[in-house]
């Protein structure tokens, strides 16, 4: 990567041993015992900051206005007004916007990385309805312009997922959006994995037009429930061995990864666009003794609002995408507005990999279609869709996702309110460290497949 300063470019590669948690099994480990492909991303060098006198969105439902935020070693100190700190780089952000870092909980970039050409099609393992032994990290490519493009929008973590053409496709990976010679350096320290499923057209097309099974929409019910029994009973042959009765069954990486979903290590993250599958998802995972974390793209969740909110099953939604085939016939755009206000958890994502660049602009689609039928949103209740409830739906919200002392310094400085069309993002912080600044070549990270183009000089496109 070129054009990238030192400090940026040469990420330690200190191998971590923690273990992961319930790794007491022996089909998820390293020859010496420590987590397989384990992250080694380490925080970029960081001072302590106050950033002062902003309109801070905290990503809890509060807004504090001419607040200040106390950032050290990394995370946040304090949020609150009258902050003061002798050592601190003192950053007015009087007229300004303060919020968390932006999350993007469905992404492709990496997979289907900039140039778009065959040869980086990497996201769809398309030989078997059941591929949940690929995972999504071993397609990234780090190099991809649209990781860099994506900082310029605010995005400071994102998850990467397999393409939907499967049943199950594959694990997906959650990253923090810094330069890496490898996944390894970018993998979101502690987040545990997900499960890309998906329900609908796309399997039963991909199949039925080769002549396989599943050709229909019962077929892929079939298909998962087909899946969860051996799981199920790998799962049971791996726990009596352990227990002394019979032998461990061969290592088997498609069932490893189900098993994990069955043990609640790895979370699901199910393509489904219909409320009415939705719902049979649910009773799947209901029959199989799993939970559905997210459902995404979630085209009719304000159908089933209740039920959502009844299972604590995020739904991560487009603003408007609506009508490209008929499963998506049925969207209207205040979607989230009505999921949010069944008590669920609404969440703004992308699948896009210009999307992702201006999440802020996609909330505040809804945020107008919501008013234009009565409905009232606040920036602080709007913030929390690509904030707090994406990182609730990855796991990780213990660690970053809201402005709260103790949690990772992710945070976006934004020139005006993060809902107008004329904002943009001012300064990125990712774990405390400045990852980009409006207008700083010297800073700002540039890829060798965006140098001498637009997207080098201007940032989001």
């Amino acid at each position: 990567i070129q054009g990238i300063p030192v400090k940026r470019l040469f990420v330690a590669v200190a191998t971590c041993t923690a273990l992961l948690a319930g790794c007491d099994q022996p089909v998820e480990q390293t020859s010496d015992g420590a987590e397989p492909f384990a992250s080694r991303y380490q925080p970029l060098p960081s001072d302590t900051t106050l950033i002062t006198g902003a309109t801070v969105l905290t990503g809890t439902g509060e807004r504090l206005d001419g607040a200040d935020i106390l950032v050290r070693d990394g995370k946040i100190v304090e949020v609150g007004v009258g902050l003061a700190a002798d050592d601190a780089e003192v950053v007015d952000a009087a007229g300004k916007w303060v919020t968390p870092g932006v999350i993007d909980v469905h992404s492709h970039l990496g997979v289907y990385p900039s140039p778009g050409t065959l040869s980086h099609s990497d996201g769809n393992e398309m030989t078997a309805p059941v591929t949940a032994q690929v995972w999504a990290e071993h397609s990234v490519w780090p190099q991809d312009p649209g990781f860099t493009t994506a900082l310029a929008g605010g995005i400071t973590a994102m998850q990467l997922l397999p393409g939907s053409a499967n049943l199950i496709g594959g694990r997906g990976v959650t990253v923090k959006n810094v330069p890496g010679r490898n996944v390894m350096d970018m993998k979101f320290p502690g987040a545990p994995h997900g499960l890309k499923m998906a329900c609908g057209e796309n399997p039963k097309r991909v199949y039925g037009s080769k002549g396989q099974a599943p050709g229909t929409r019962m077929g892929n019910v079939a298909g998962y429930r087909a899946a969860w029994i051996e799981a199920s009973e790998y799962r049971d042959k791996v726990r009596a061995a352990e227990n002394g009765e019979g032998e461990m069954p061969t290592r088997d990486l498609r069932l490893e990864t189900l098993m994990g979903v069955l043990e609640g290590e790895i979370l699901v993250h199910n393509h489904c666009y219909r409320g009415d599958e939705m719902s049979i998802m649910l009773e799947v995972a209901e029959e199989f003794g799993y939970k559905v974390g997210t459902f995404h793209h979630a085209v009719e969740a304000y159908k089933i609002g209740d039920l959502l909110a009844e299972a604590d099953t995020c739904a991560a939604m487009w603003a408007d995408w609506w009508g490209f085939k008929m499963e998506a016939y049925d969207g209207i755009r205040e979607n989230i507005a009505l999921v949010d206000a069944a008590g669920a958890c609404a969440i703004v994502h992308s699948d896009s990999g210009t999307g992702i660049q201006r999440l802020n602009q996609e909330a505040a689609k809804v945020i107008g279609a919501a008013a234009r039928v009565g409905m009232d949103i606040s920036p602080e209740q709007a913030i929390r869709w690509v904030t707090s409830n994406a990182a609730k739906s990855l796991g990780v919200l213990d660690q970053t996702g809201t402005l709260e002392a103790g949690k990772m310094a992710d945070v976006v400085i934004w020139d005006g309110n993060p809902f107008s069309v004329y904002t943009r993002a001012e300064r990125v912080y990712i774990d405390g460290a400045l990852a980009y600044e409006l207008g700083n070549d010297a800073l700002n990270p540039v890829t060798d497949f965006t140098l001498g183009t637009a997207a080098a000089a201007g940032g989001a496109q």
